[in-house]
């Protein structure tokens, strides 16, 4: 298979002039391209430069919006709302953090519900400037109905992931993001790509037998991790992120698309916790003992989550990212 090597500057301009080129504003085509390109860096192909051709083909089935600004409003003391306004979240995201880092300083915990927008990135980009501010992170957010619960056999839930970090000062942070389904979509939809079948476990048919066709299965349903402990946080995802703040839930996500094949629309919750509120001068002693538990993971050969991310992300930043001939030339065929 034929490869192609990018520097992260390239990658970024690549993606920026594909979505400039689509008719996305300066200022969602900048956060959406430095997301692309910060996938790919960090080792997370599903949420990478791949991922431009579905944002492109969503915006030409007219299923969100190029240039929608959003509007943040201080809702109550510790929760900031953003109405993405049809448009992608990483702009709302970007430009509500600081008053959600301003009210958890405050407050010692907030929250942050992003409404009326298009999810397709992976939630660790949301979590990591928290982390950076040295506050504790948790999102989570719904999808379009691809996935079923536990003991069905037709899609309801979204892959709907949840994320969580915790700050660790010079080091990088501790840091996991995952589906609640056994997969995410955008793996099955690589694993298509590629010609290659998906592992037992991941999905069904559309008859409810299990697959390991990756089209199959993306025709049939997905299935939650860890069967019904997975269902039951799939369920949660779904009422945190969508009645709680006001927004759809994955049924009415897919609903609301009508069959045209774009990317999930609805909501995103953002918890935010500061361990100095919580824990005042005693702060340096806890976050100490959270490096024993770090280091007692570690001493028995185990990772910590985000590990290989932040391995990637070095190494991406002195040989640059490496994707196929075919998706480049996918991608180029955007612009």
């Amino acid at each position: 298979m034929t490869m192609v090597n990018l520097s992260l500057t390239e990658a970024y301009s690549l993606a920026l002039q594909v979505l400039r080129g689509n008719g996305f504003s300066e200022e969602h085509a900048t956060v959406v391209a430095r997301n692309v390109t910060n996938g790919e860096r960090d080792g997370c192909a599903s949420h990478g430069l791949w991922r431009l051709l579905g944002i492109v083909d969503t915006l030409r089935k007219g299923k969100v919006s190029p240039d929608a600004l959003p509007v943040v409003t201080d809702n109550a003391p510790a929760i900031v709302k953003a109405d993405a306004g049809g448009a992608f979240s990483l702009l709302a995201f970007e430009q509500a953090l600081p008053l959600l880092i301003e009210k958890t300083r405050h407050c010692g915990i907030a929250a942050l519900a992003i409404n009326r927008c298009v999810h397709f990135s992976a939630l660790f980009a949301d979590i990591e400037p928290l982390t950076d501010a040295g506050l504790v992170g948790y999102a989570c957010t719904p999808s379009h109905a691809w996935v079923a619960p536990a003991g069905g056999t037709r899609p309801l839930f979204g892959t709907n992931p949840i994320a969580f970090g915790w700050p660790r000062g010079e080091r990088p942070p501790f840091i996991f993001d995952m589906a609640t389904s056994a997969a995410a979509r955008g793996e099955i939809q690589l694993h298509l790509r590629a010609g290659k079948p998906i592992p037992e476990g991941w999905g069904i048919d559309s008859d409810g037998q299990p697959s390991t066709d990756p089209q199959a299965v993306l025709d049939g349903a997905m299935l939650t991790f860890g069967g019904h402990k997975g269902s039951a946080f799939a369920a949660m995802v779904e009422l945190l992120a969508g009645p709680l703040i006001g927004d759809m839930t994955s049924a009415e996500s897919l609903a609301w698309d009508n069959g045209a094949g774009g990317l999930p629309y609805g909501g995103e919750l953002i918890l935010a916790f500061d361990p100095t509120r919580f824990l005042g001068q005693e702060a340096h002693v806890h976050l100490a003992r959270a490096e024993t538990l770090f280091d007692a993971m570690q001493s028995q050969g185990a990772r910590l989550p985000g590990e290989r991310r932040f391995e990637a992300r070095a190494k991406a930043e002195q040989e640059g990212v490496v994707i196929t001939r075919t998706l480049y030339d996918d991608i180029c065929a955007l612009r």
